[in-house]
């Protein structure tokens, strides 16, 4: 069995990343989701193994020292993020293709660890004040955590070089299509 290919999706918080890959597992049964482990609490109706692996801040420092993870970053003081190699290891050797819904750091470390064999797409939103929009009209967060995220984003902006394709979040519409077709090619490449 040939083993899964690797789709990244990255973007600051709010420019519609987890829209868009939701939107492609819905219409693809040969992707597998890649869920991160995290030491946030669960936001709204986030359920653990489906949305996140919910782990204390403990346990993910074991899994740092133990080199658990593809991937991990401190997002925030004590609020981590990461990829278990145990769960992408086995997602890709059952021929799966596995896309990950992760931070702009995270996203580029993948790129770095996968090369060729991953797609890296970087979601841009059209501005800053459009995401600041995006973030209060989504309701989970309350104005300190808004105004860190938008000052993240702005950071986070500078990664898109190291993104295979850059995708403009102005219409959902059109970003959905733009994700599938870049998808596909990508897919296809080895296929001929």
């Amino acid at each position: 069995m040939k083993e899964g290919k690797i789709i990244i999706f990255s973007a600051p918080s709010g420019a519609g990343k987890t829209t868009i890959v939701r939107h492609l597992l819905s219409k693809n049964n040969d992707f597998a989701f890649s869920v991160s482990a995290t030491s946030r609490k669960p936001r709204g109706n986030e359920a653990n193994g489906v949305d996140y692996f919910f782990i204390s801040v403990e346990e993910f420092k074991a899994k740092i020292a133990n080199d658990e993870f593809l991937e991990w970053q401190e997002v925030y003081p004590d609020n981590f993020y990461g990829s278990l190699k145990s769960e992408v290891d086995t997602i890709l050797k059952n021929g799966k293709n596995i896309l990950f819904d992760v931070d702009v750091v995270g996203g580029s470390n993948i790129k770095k660890y996968y090369g060729e064999r991953a797609l890296a797409l970087f979601i841009q939103p059209p501005s800053i004040t459009e995401l600041e929009k995006r973030l209060i009209a989504r309701s989970t967060d309350n104005k300190e955590v808004i105004r860190e995220r938008v000052e993240k984003a702005e950071r986070e902006l500078a990664y898109s070089h190291l993104f295979d394709v850059i995708i403009v979040n102005d219409t959902l519409e059109h970003a959905l299509q733009e994700a599938e077709d870049q998808v596909k090619a990508f897919l296809e490449e080895d296929k001929s």
